[in-house]
C-alpha cells in the first residue's frame, strides 16, 4: 500500500489490482502532427504521477530527444543509449534494466533517445522480409519483451512517440494499455488528427489480426494549447465533443506562457519557481495542469480496478 495525493491534495490509501505485471498501465502519447504540446503533456504527466506515489518509467521514443533534454539528458553531449538498444534485431540486444536512468524527481525514471532510435524504422522492414524466422518474434511484441525485464519496478510507463506512425509508434501502440491524443483545437490539427486516427485504425486492426495483444484500457483526446477566449477554438472544441463525446477529457490544457518560459531553461512547471514567473499566470496554468493529470490518473485507477 502507497500513500497517494488526491487533486486537493489529501492523502489517500490506494492499492492497485496486481495480477503477475498486468497492474502495469502503459501509456502511449501519440500525434501525427507537431506542435500539439505532446511531449510538454508527456513530461507533466510522469512527473505529476511521480509526485503523486506512482513509480513511473517515461520512455523518449522520438529521435529529436526534447523528453530527453526536459529531464537534462542531452544525446549530443551524454552520449545515452535508447530504447534502440532494448529493441534491436541483433545479437547486441540489450536488457531494458542497463538503458534506464534516474531523473531528479523520486520515483520517476527514464530511458532517453537519441538519433539511433531511428535506424528501427530501417532495421523492421528488413527483418520482416526474412524467411528464416532469425527475428524472433515480431516487431509488435518487442516493447513487451523488453518491458518484462523491469515490469515489478514500475505501476507507470509514460511514452512520448515521434509525430509520425512509424514502426517505432506502432510497436509503441502494440504494447499500450492507454493511449492519450493531443490535439491543438484548431481546423488544420483536426484534420489531421483525424487523417491519423484513420490510418491508426487500420494499423491496429491489421496487428490485432497479425497476433499482437491489443489490450486498450482506455483511448482519450486531450485538448491542448487551448485559449478560452479565442471563439473559433471554442466552436472546434465544442465540434470534438459532439463527435467524440466522452473519448474527449473534460479538462483542457491552456496555452500559457509560463509553460513556455519554463521550457527556455528546459523545465517544467512542476520544476521552476512560482517567484520566476508571473504568479497569476502561474497559477492559472499549475491549475489546468492539475486537472488535466488528475483526470488521467483517474482513468488508470479505474483501468487498475477493473483488473
Amino acid at each position: 500500500m502507497r500513500r497517494f495525493l488526491d487533486k486537493h491534495g489529501r492523502g489517500t490509501n490506494y492499492v492497485p489490482h496486481r495480477k503477475g505485471d498486468e497492474h502495469l498501465q502503459i501509456l502511449a502519447v501519440v500525434n501525427f502532427k507537431g506542435g500539439s504540446a505532446k511531449t510538454t503533456t508527456s513530461a507533466h504527466l510522469a512527473q505529476h504521477l511521480a509526485l503523486t506515489g506512482h513509480r513511473v518509467l517515461a520512455i523518449d521514443l522520438d529521435p529529436q530527444a526534447s523528453l530527453s533534454a526536459l529531464h537534462g539528458f542531452q544525446p549530443e553531449v551524454d552520449q545515452n543509449e535508447s530504447l534502440y538498444e532494448a529493441l534491436r534485431y541483433d545479437d547486441e540486444r540489450k536488457p531494458l534494466s542497463q538503458l534506464v536512468k534516474k531523473t531528479n524527481f523520486p520515483n520517476l525514471d527514464i530511458i532517453p533517445a537519441n538519433l539511433e532510435l531511428q535506424e528501427y524504422e530501417y532495421d523492421t522492414p528488413l527483418a520482416l522480409a526474412r524467411k528464416d524466422g532469425s527475428m524472433g518474434r515480431l516487431f509488435f511484441g518487442r516493447l513487451d519483451d523488453a518491458l518484462a525485464d523491469v515490469a515489478g519496478n514500475y505501476d507507470v510507463v509514460v511514452i512520448d512517440c515521434p509525430p509520425q506512425l512509424g514502426y517505432l509508434t506502432m510497436t509503441a501502440l502494440s504494447s499500450s494499455t492507454g493511449v492519450l491524443i493531443t490535439v491543438h483545437p484548431q481546423m488544420l490539427d483536426v484534420m489531421s488528427m483525424c487523417q491519423f486516427l484513420l490510418m491508426m485504425g487500420e494499423v491496429m486492426s491489421t496487428l490485432k489480426h497479425a497476433g499482437a495483444n491489443m489490450r486498450l484500457d482506455w483511448l482519450r483526446y486531450l485538448v491542448t494549447r487551448y485559449e478560452p477566449t479565442d471563439g473559433p477554438q471554442s466552436q472546434m472544441v465544442a465540434f470534438m465533443r459532439a463527435i467524440f463525446k466522452h473519448h474527449v477529457l473534460v479538462n483542457e490544457m491552456l496555452k500559457s506562457t509560463a509553460i513556455s518560459d519554463a521550457g527556455i531553461t528546459k523545465q517544467t512547471l512542476y520544476e521552476v519557481e512560482r517567484s520566476q514567473l508571473t504568479r497569476s499566470t502561474y497559477d492559472r496554468a499549475m491549475e489546468a495542469l492539475h486537472r488535466v493529470n488528475g483526470e488521467i490518473t483517474d482513468l488508470i485507477h479505474r483501468a487498475w480496478g477493473r483488473r
